[in-house]
């Protein structure tokens, strides 16, 4: 008998991924990357070359149609397409694109395209913040119940936050939308050529529940009344669960991709869920960190809880018969980047060439020669906005501590740890709400590259830290559902069990450390809540007079 072959599809912020596995044990067979021509769009539209405003953040669907075109071919050379058994996908979120109803993004009309709104928001579009706040202010003054599932707050970057800023300010796209939907389901829409809404980004990015569907019109109608039906004229009340089927690969996905026409392809999914099961993270207890770009916290409980902050809870949303818990800070990889990018001498990148290495391992070694507060240095991870527990994209990074002696190593060390001491922050909101952390094991593209954040993260959460055997965490999980869609598992569960590799590491605390890293997480936490519960918002001042000033600079047309 032929091998079988799940082929998961991972779509991240930069780039698409696809990863051929083997369903018996989970092993790679083939791995195909396709960096987005596109990119983050945060400054002007393609084509166009329309200016954007301050938070902006969108992208090129047609980036994820090549993905298809590209990376999937790749793996899947040499290899039967009977063989593989079935695709699973999984996306960013929420990250949402207004569509006609044939699915064409609106973005794709010649008359459209030259209108921001009628793009993909990206998940970590922040200009929705005013929406936000609103639909937080509305949601307390009603009293509605659903609100406490999100912390009490909903952030600017879930779904209808930027739907109603669709609304608010292009009017004519929002009326030429008739459709508002997920990429993740927009893509499984474009493999099948049937339109679905799978239950974990309806749950964790727009506001509905298992037990009691959407928020009740009267409250979309409280927002505007011309938003009162935005769940029953552009969305659907039909919610499919993952783990289930979507459809088959229709004719023309066979064509982009070159597989059979009617391999099953699994309902959509997020790129943090997904990654639980592809780390044996399926037990209530677990705390699944995905470390990239943005920090990504799943945890799994067997009950329900309100827990402050947290950026939603759903039942079935992560493994079928448990509460998925999400949480996540808004930049974390992006941080170290911005630093080595921005803020490094060329000394040190001098430095880092004559030694044969990247500067980010070259501050890595710098930095672990340090003590633990030898640097002196204290910061807030803040550069995207806070995520968890403030939910608040008007906040910003902070570094406290610098002098006239303060060298890059210093700074990077500070800003790793900060990153950690929000991850703790997070765990003990948990547990403050009676939501036990039992393990912790972590994923995605950091863990396996920066052996000394990892060794930070263990130091300053006072407990081990697993890293997860696989580097392609959000594919390899993708692939374990097409294996279930395609019936060589019969659940997450099983093919979890048996695909999931072993754990490559164990980050063990250092005793010795614990009290210098609890000072300093004593005052993390007094920073954390001066400037980030209201007592002083110097942050958001500086952003308005930020907006006011690049508002008032003329603006040559691109050349």
């Amino acid at each position: 008998m032929s091998a079988r072959y799940a082929l998961g599809i991972d779509f991240g912020t930069e780039s698409g991924r696809a990863v051929l596995v083997d369903c018996a044990d989970g092993s790679e067979v083939a791995a195909s990357v396709y960096p987005y021509a596109n990119g983050v769009i945060d400054e002007r539209l393609p084509d166009s070359g329309v200016e954007l405003e301050p938070e902006w953040a969108l992208q090129d669907p047609a980036d994820y149609v090549r993905t298809l075109q590209h990376a999937v071919p790749e793996v899947l050379a040499g290899i039967p397409p009977e063989d593989v058994v079935g695709v699973g996908i999984d996306f960013t979120s929420c990250t949402m694109l207004p569509t006609t109803a044939d699915g064409t993004p609106l973005c794709d009309i010649p008359e459209l395209c030259a209108s921001p709104h009628a793009w993909v928001k990206l998940w970590k579009h922040h200009a929705a913040q005013p929406e936000a706040d609103e639909i937080n202010a509305v949601a307390a003054r009603r009293g509605e119940r659903w609100i406490a599932r999100y912390g009490g707050k909903i952030s600017s970057e879930w779904f209808f936050p930027k739907s109603l800023q669709i609304l608010r300010e292009d009017p004519g796209v929002y009326a030429r939308a008739e459709r508002l939907i997920e990429a993740a389901d927009w893509i499984v829409w474009q493999l099948t050529g049937v339109e679905s809404r799978n239950n974990t980004t309806a749950g964790y990015k727009a506001i509905w529940s298992k037990a009691d569907g959407f928020p009740p019109t009267e409250y979309f109608a409280a927002l505007d009344e011309g938003f009162a039906q935005v769940v029953d004229e552009k969305m659907s009340r039909r919610i499919d669960s993952i783990g289930g089927r979507a459809g088959g690969i229709d004719e023309r996905a066979a064509a982009w991709t070159g597989l059979r026409p009617g391999t099953p392809v699994a309902i959509a999914n997020v790129d943090a869920h997904v990654s639980a099961p592809a780390v044996g993270g399926i037990e209530p207890g677990t705390l699944t960190v995905i470390m990239g770009t943005s920090n990504c916290h799943i945890l799994l409980g067997d009950r329900l809880a309100e827990v402050e902050g947290m950026c939603g809870v759903v039942e079935d949303g992560v493994v079928p018969g448990l509460f998925g818990y999400e949480a996540g800070q808004s930049a974390v990889g992006d941080i170290f980047a911005w630093f080595v990018e921005n803020c490094v001498p060329p000394q040190t990148h001098e430095l880092a060439r004559t030694h044969g290495v990247d500067v980010h391992h070259l501050l890595e070694e710098q930095a672990a020669a340090l003590a633990v507060a030898e640097n002196g240095l204290l910061a807030l991870d803040w550069w995207n906005g806070n995520r968890s527990v403030l939910v608040d994209a008007g906040l910003s990074g902070l570094v406290v501590g610098l002098s006239l002696s303060t060298r890059p190593q210093d700074v990077y060390r500070a800003l790793l740890e900060a990153t950690a001491f929000g991850t703790r922050v997070i765990v003990e909101s948990f547990e403050r709400a009676g939501v036990p952390v039992d393990r912790i094991v972590a994923c995605g593209g950091l863990p396996q590259r920066n052996r000394l954040l990892m060794q930070i993260y263990a130091g300053v959460l006072g407990r081990p830290v697993e890293v997860a055997g696989s580097e392609q965490a959000p594919a390899l999980g993708s692939a374990m559902f097409g294996a279930v869609a395609g019936g060589a598992h019969e659940s997450i569960r099983e093919a979890s069990q048996g695909m999931a590799p072993p754990i490559a590491e164990t980050y063990l605390p250092d005793p010795a450390s614990r009290p210098a890293y609890d000072a300093l997480f004593a005052e993390y936490v007094r920073l954390h809540d001066h400037f980030g519960r209201g007592a002083d918002d110097v942050m958001k001042t500086l952003k308005r007079l930020r907006d006011e000033a690049e508002r008032a600079i003329p603006r040559l047309a691109p050349a």
